[in-house]
């Protein structure tokens, strides 16, 4: 499995993602830039991430502009034959805006940026620490669409407390359903507002983010 990390202007977690990969993970990994629009390098088992910062100035919507690039759309094609697609924060707010994931990501409930550690889990595994850094993390979708994500288990991540506890008071952005992440129905295009690729190093004194990697993509 190798990795495709675009570039947009204004994506500023491009090095830490591909840094994450490639030292810490021992992963092949390609920077894409926007205004290219080949991927003939990577087959279906590959995979494309979108990373996180304020792409194209996060001007209009987050994302809004982003899914128009030439690599957005072979990236959307890619998404659609069945390739693998991560995206982190900003990148998370570019397949919602592209629909490659279903909702919307809006504004922090406390109208402020949010920049610490928090607490996530899935359905089965212990909560893991890992950096949030968004002012649009709001994850908003109609009640169609999480009793949907619910019921077919395509919420990824929920906001909880250390102990894996989920509540509303828990969750750092105002989030339907304490969502932090949640993935297509076919499983292969997924987004999170948390950072893992920025807690992958022991020199930062947290390594959680490598599970949640090597959890997605088989990592070994």
């Amino acid at each position: 499995m190798k990795f495709g990390v675009v570039v947009f202007p204004g994506s500023n977690c491009d090095r830490d993602v591909m840094d994450a990969l490639r030292d810490e993970l021992k992963q092949k990994v390609i920077k894409l830039w926007h205004k290219d629009s080949d991927l003939s390098a990577f087959k279906k088992e590959d995979c494309i991430i979108l990373p996180g910062g304020f792409s194209y100035g996060d001007y209009l919507r987050c994302g809004a502009i982003a899914k128009f690039s030439p690599m957005m759309k072979s990236v959307i094609e890619f998404a659609t034959a069945g390739g693998i697609v991560l995206g982190i924060c900003n990148g998370f707010q570019i397949l919602c805006e592209s629909g490659l994931l279903p909702g919307v990501l809006l504004r922090n409930a406390n109208m402020q940026f949010v920049c610490k550690n928090v607490f996530i889990k899935n359905a089965n595994e212990e909560a893991i620490k890992i950096p949030i850094a968004h002012g649009e993390g709001r994850y908003f979708a109609d009640e169609e669409t999480l009793e949907n994500l619910s019921t077919q288990n395509q919420i990824l991540y929920r906001y909880c407390d250390k102990e894996g506890n989920i509540s509303s008071n828990l969750n750092p952005n105002g989030s339907a359903l304490n969502i932090a992440g949640i993935c297509n129905k076919n499983r292969n295009v997924f987004g999170m507002m948390p950072h893992p690729e920025r807690a992958c190093s022991t020199a930062l004194g947290n390594i959680d983010g490598k599970k949640i990697f090597k959890e997605l993509f088989s990592i070994n």
